[in-house]
C-alpha cells in the first residue's frame, strides 16, 4: 500500500513538472516548430510519393503560416509555393 501510495505522488509531482514545462514553451516557437518540421515532412513524402501524407503535411504549413511572423513566415511561405509546385507535379506524373 505504501508502495502504491509512492508511486501516486511520484505520478502527481511529475505531472505538475510538466504541466509547469509546458505552462513555460512560447506558443509561436512551438508553431514555428510544428510547420518546419511539417514542411520537411511533406518533402520527404513527396519524395516517397505518398501524395495523400504529402498532401495533409502541406495543408498543415497552409494553416500554420499565418500564426507565423517575420523571416520564418516568408521562408515557409516560400516553402509552402514549393511543395505545392512539387505536390502538383508528382500528381501529374501519377496520372501518367
Amino acid at each position: 500500500m505504501a508502495d502504491e501510495a509512492r508511486e501516486e505522488k511520484a505520478d502527481i509531482l511529475g505531472s505538475e513538472a510538466l504541466l509547469a514545462e509546458v505552462a513555460g514553451l512560447d506558443v509561436r516557437q512551438l508553431l514555428m516548430g510544428a510547420a518546419s518540421t511539417l514542411a520537411s515532412l511533406a518533402y520527404a513524402k513527396l519524395e516517397r510519393n505518398d501524395l495523400a501524407q504529402a498532401k495533409l503535411a502541406i495543408d498543415g504549413v497552409s494553416a500554420l503560416l499565418p500564426l507565423l511572423d517575420g523571416d520564418l513566415q516568408r521562408d515557409l511561405a516560400q516553402a509552402l509555393a514549393g511543395l505545392q509546385v512539387a505536390f502538383v507535379d508528382a500528381a501529374k506524373l501519377k496520372e501518367d
